[in-house]
């Protein structure tokens, strides 16, 4: 199993939940709003994002998701590609490991509790 961890503006917000719904091994995700920096330090032109430079962070969209291992790369490669404007902020997406799973409700464990 693999832990998919990504970062998106919060524009971008819809595009990749549909995506999200479309692709195979997604069995669900979790949106968090957050707020953060990166190495632009919140130093973007558009207006509103000016205020967000004077605190030195912007707001992001989080993503959490577990996934089998065999659809990690295509996953994260899915969501980079609806979330991408080309423009310096688009994100990050990161693919960490797993070692276990456990569905508190019925006890299930491993690849089967996601």
């Amino acid at each position: 199993m693999k832990n998919i961890v990504a970062f998106i503006r919060p524009s971008k917000e819809d595009a990749v939940r549909q995506a999200l719904h479309e692709m195979p091994g997604v069995t669900g995700a979790t949106f968090s709003d957050v707020r953060g920096f990166g190495r632009g330090r919140g130093h973007d032109q558009s207006a509103s994002s000016r205020d967000e430079a004077l605190v030195g962070t912007l707001r992001k969209v989080r993503i959490d998701l577990m996934v089998p291992d065999k659809h990690a790369d295509s996953i994260a490669l899915g969501i980079a590609v609806a979330a991408r404007t080309g423009n310096r902020g688009d994100g990050k997406v990161y693919i960490l490991s797993a070692e276990k799973a456990l569905r508190i409700s019925t006890g299930e464990t491993g690849a089967i509790a996601v």
